[in-house]
Formats: C-alpha cells, structure tokens, sequence
C-alpha cells in the first residue's frame, strides 16, 4: 500500500471523526446548561492548548517528516489510549447501578469493532502510532460487553419521577372518587329502604 493511500485512510476516518465529535459539542452546547457549558470550556481549553502547542512544536522545532511523526503520533497515542480508556467511568457505574443504561450496546459494539480494525490495519501497514490505542481499546471493548451480557435484563434503581408522582396521585384521585361515588350509592339505598316503610 502507498504512503499517499495509507495517510488517505487515516485523514478521511479521523476527519469524518472530528466533524461528528464537533457537532455533537455544538448541539450539547446548544442544550446545556450554564454550568455544562462551563464545564466543557473547562476541558476544551487544555485539548485546543495541547493541540496548538503541538502543531506549532511540529512545524517550527522539527525539520524533518520521521521527527514531526514521532511527536504527533506519540501524543496521539497517549490521547487515543485515554479517549479508550474513558468508558470506565461509565462502567464503574454500570457495575455499581446493575444496569447498562449508561452504556448503549451499540457503542459498546462499535467501540470493540472500531478497535479491532485499527489494530488489524496498523499491523498490516506495520505503524504502532495507529495500532497502539487499540491494544487498550479492544480489552475495553470486550468489557463492556461483557457487562452487557451480564446486566442486560436488570433495570437501574429508579427514583420516581414527576410524572409517576401525578400518576400515583390521579390513582388516589380516581380511588376516592369511586369511594365517594359508592357512598352516595350506599346513601340512596339507604333512604330508598326508609322511605319503603
């Protein structure tokens, strides 16, 4: 395979992935609240540092193609490894809840699929900067589904919500009205029988 069709690959997938990852930032934002907006400020502030910063070493400090790859693939090593290794997070709480409805099955799936290709395709293109995440990513992968199968039938703990509350409530309602109603019924028959006399 050609450099220019291995480097292709590379740019169209992490492009696709990068205008995906921006919309759904854009549309959380859209939605969110003043503290979640806050809070993603928070940390997009050191990845576009990081990123700035990495750019701007690779294209003035480094003068030569294996020099500029050895510092951009070994941070995106590192930030593809964490970006795998984020779902523990989410697992912890699958664990702790019993219930995988903080872990959609079809990113878990994909997750596992995703990795298992990139790590076929380095290997076969012999790049470690481009198999490495996935040595993290496929175990991750087969965890979470695992977990899947483990907790797919149990349901998470739930709080009642506002809408089970009116619903108890017009049950209440909907109760009392029929004791009321079989009261008044009790009452008639009642001064139907005195009034027989």
């Amino acid at each position: 395979m050609s450099q220019t069709l291995r480097l292709g690959v590379a740019v169209i997938v992490n492009g696709v992935g990068i205008v995906l990852e921006l919309s759904y930032v854009v549309i959380y934002l859209c939605y969110a609240s003043a503290k979640g907006k806050a809070k993603v400020t928070m940390i997009a502030i050191p990845v576009l540092l990081l990123f700035s910063i990495t750019a701007i070493v690779s294209a003035f400090a480094f003068h030569d193609n294996a020099h500029r790859k050895q510092l951009v693939g070994s941070i995106g090593l590192i930030v593809s490894i964490t970006m795998y290794g984020s779902p523990l997070v989410v697992m912890k709480k699958v664990i702790q809840t019993k219930s995988v409805e903080f872990m959609p099955l079809p990113l878990s799936l994909c997750t596992f699929l995703a990795t298992t290709l990139w790590l076929t395709y380095g290997a076969l293109i012999r790049d470690i900067f481009v198999a490495g995440p996935s040595v993290v990513g496929i175990p991750l992968g087969i965890l979470q589904l695992v977990l899947h199968c483990k907790y797919r039938n149990m349901s998470a703990l739930k709080e009642p919500n506002k809408g089970d509350l009116e619903k108890g409530n017009l049950e209440k309602v909907e109760l009392e009205k029929v004791n009321m109603e079989m009261e008044d019924m009790e009452k008639n028959v009642a001064i139907h029988k005195n009034s027989n006399f």
